[in-house]
């Protein structure tokens, strides 16, 4: 089954401590490109997120837009030092006793000094964060590979679409192959009875050879076995599971050169627009394989 390239995906998933939001976007591209987008605290995890953004697109221009927020209990705590407080406190007292002066000692007086209150900021549990990250990335790409199939669905009904008019088209150019050399025949033979008295005898020996070398020349019936071989290739290709978009590119590019060898061969008006209508669904079938994954 085709995939389309371009698509979107949100995710959501929540722990104990935190919660994840994580929004894809792909668009197309040659090659797998990914693009994250996510605080700081958390890049270490930023090749974890590659290596699931790679399980699910083989190729594209993936952005990655990762928020969270804290939730629950803070990952911070005071601590208070309670055996300094007690040292600033018998400082204090003996400050007090040697001096005589009033004593205003108080719990915000003695919280002022340094190191007695202290801010330390919880361990992160990372096999936690990645869990509910992971979660929250799965749940987005699910969602992105969903958009993305049934977009490649509707790619592939409408090149299925293109090939088969493309392969009428080429039937058209086969029947009138031998169509094409009577018609030459039939000139050939009347252009030369133009040129020549009636006294004189027209040699059929001669026309058959010119006629002959003619047929050769013109002859298209190569490329359209090869140009049908490719439209079986490029049938097949959609069907399979991996990604297909630069095979299908591929095989565009052989149906071209098939065409324009026809084309070049083509001592016929009917033919030559034909092969013109040929190329512009050739054309518009690149455009669509542009987009396939």
């Amino acid at each position: 089954m085709i995939k389309s390239m371009t698509g979107f995906g949100r995710g959501e998933a929540q722990s104990e401590h935190k919660k994840f939001m994580i929004e894809l976007k792909s668009l197309n591209h040659r090659y797998l490109d990914t693009s994250i987008k996510m605080p700081k605290i958390f890049t270490y995890l930023e090749e974890k997120i590659r290596q699931r953004i790679k399980d699910y697109i083989k190729r594209g221009r993936v952005e990655a837009f990762i928020s969270f927020e804290n939730i629950g209990d803070t990952d911070v705590k005071v601590i208070p030092d309670i055996a300094l407080a007690k040292e600033y406190l018998k400082a204090m007292k003996a400050l007090d006793k040697e001096l005589e002066i009033k004593n205003d000692v108080s719990i915000s007086l003695i919280t002022k000094f340094p190191d007695v209150i202290r801010i330390e900021k919880e361990e992160a549990n990372e096999d936690e964060i990645w869990s509910c990250m992971e979660e929250a990335l799965i749940l987005a790409l699910e969602k992105l590979t969903e958009m993305r199939e049934r977009e490649g669905q509707q790619l592939n009904q409408d090149i299925i679409k293109r090939l088969d008019i493309i392969k009428d088209m080429v039937k058209e150019i086969e029947d009138r192959s031998p169509i094409i050399v009577e018609e030459y025949r039939k000139k050939l033979t009347d252009r030369i009875k133009e040129l020549i008295d009636d006294a004189y005898t027209v040699d059929d020996n001669r026309i058959i050879m010119e006629v002959a070398i003619f047929a050769d020349k013109s002859s298209v019936t190569e490329e359209i076995v090869r140009f049908d071989s490719h439209i079986k290739q490029f049938k097949q290709a959609m069907k399979e599971e991996d990604s297909v978009g630069r095979k299908l590119d591929f095989i565009i590019q052989e149906m071209n050169r098939e065409v324009n060898t026809i084309g070049s061969k083509a001592n016929d008006l009917t033919t030559t627009n034909i092969v013109v209508n040929i190329k512009s669904e050739l054309e518009k079938m690149r455009e669509q394989v542009q987009n396939i994954e």
